[in-house]
C-alpha cells in the first residue's frame, strides 16, 4: 500500500495545483479563449492539460498546504499574473473595438449596437466588426501558440514560491492599459480625417444651397464615404494589426520582467 506523508501530498498538490491556477486566471482574461461562447469545461480541461505537460518542466516547488495563509497569498498571486496576462492581451482587442466606435459615431452609426456576450454590454456594429477582424488576424498570425509560449516562460520570469511581486509591474501593465486610448484613436484616425473632409463638404454644400435638406442628404454621404474609407483602409488595416499583436506580446515579456522579487511578509 502506497503512503503518502502530508509533505509529500502537499508538494504533489502544489506541483500541479499552482500551475493550473495561473493558466486558468489567463484563460478567464484571455480574449480568444475567454469568450463565454467557450463552454467552461472545456477551459477548465484546456487549463488542466496545459497545467500537466509544464508541470514536469517546473522544477522543484514549495511543498506548502495551499490552506495555509502562504499557500492562499501564492494561489492570490499566480491568479493575479494568469489574469495580468491576459489582460495585456486584451489591450490590443480593447484599442481595436475603440477604434470602430470612433469610427461608427462619425460615420453616424452610434445606434447600431449588438449585444457582446463577451463584455455583456451594447457594442456598435462597426466596434464588434473590427473585433472580429482583429480575432481572426490574431489566429492567422498563430497568436495564441505566441502566448501560450509567453504563458510557458512566465514560470521561469516569475517561478511559483514565495516571492512577491514589485510595485513597478503593476504600475508598467496600468501604463500598458493607457495604451488603449492611444491605439484606438490610431487605428481611427484616417477614417475620422476623412469624414472630417466629407462633413466640411457638406457644411459648404448647405450654406451655397440653403434649401437643401441637410439631413435627408448627409446621413447617407456621410455612410457612404465612412464605408469606403473602411473598405480602402481594410488592406492596410492588417498589416498594422499584425504588428501590434506582435509587439504587445514582446510587451508582455518585458511586462513579466518588470515584476518584483520581494519577499511575502
Amino acid at each position: 500500500m502506497i503512503e503518502l506523508t502530508t509533505a509529500q501530498w502537499n508538494l504533489l498538490l502544489a506541483t500541479y495545483l499552482y500551475p493550473f491556477v495561473r493558466v486558468m486566471g489567463y484563460i478567464s482574461a484571455d480574449p480568444v479563449l475567454g469568450n463565454r461562447s467557450v463552454p467552461i469545461r472545456l477551459k477548465i480541461g484546456l487549463a488542466l492539460a496545459i497545467s500537466v505537460a509544464i508541470a514536469p518542466t517546473l522544477g522543484p516547488l514549495p511543498a506548502i498546504e495551499p490552506a495555509s495563509p502562504i499557500g492562499l497569498a501564492i494561489l492570490a498571486q499566480q491568479v493575479f499574473i494568469g489574469v495580468a496576462i491576459g489582460f495585456a492581451v486584451r489591450v490590443i482587442f480593447s484599442a481595436v473595438e475603440m477604434a470602430g466606435q470612433m469610427m461608427g459615431l462619425q460615420m453616424g452609426l452610434g445606434f447600431a449596437t449588438f449585444f457582446d456576450p463577451q463584455t455583456s454590454a451594447q457594442v456598435p456594429v462597426i466596434g464588434q466588426y473590427l473585433g472580429l477582424l482583429a480575432i481572426l488576424v490574431f489566429l492567422s498570425i498563430n497568436g495564441h501558440a505566441l502566448v501560450l509560449s509567453t504563458l510557458i516562460e512566465s514560470f521561469r520570469i516569475l517561478p511559483i514560491g514565495t516571492l512577491g511581486l514589485d510595485s513597478n509591474g503593476f504600475a508598467a501593465f496600468a501604463r500598458w492599459g493607457s495604451q488603449i486610448f492611444l491605439i484606438g484613436f490610431t487605428l481611427a484616425l484616417p477614417v475620422i480625417a476623412t469624414l472630417l473632409i466629407a462633413n466640411f463638404g457638406i457644411g459648404i454644400i448647405s450654406r451655397a444651397a440653403p434649401q437643401m435638406n441637410i439631413f435627408a442628404v448627409g446621413f447617407p454621404f456621410t455612410l457612404l464615404v465612412g464605408f469606403a474609407s473602411l473598405y480602402l483602409m481594410t488592406p492596410y488595416f492588417l498589416p498594422v494589426l499584425d504588428r501590434l499583436f506582435l509587439e504587445g506580446i514582446e510587451t508582455l515579456v518585458l511586462l513579466l520582467r518588470a515584476m518584483a522579487v520581494t519577499p511575502l511578509r
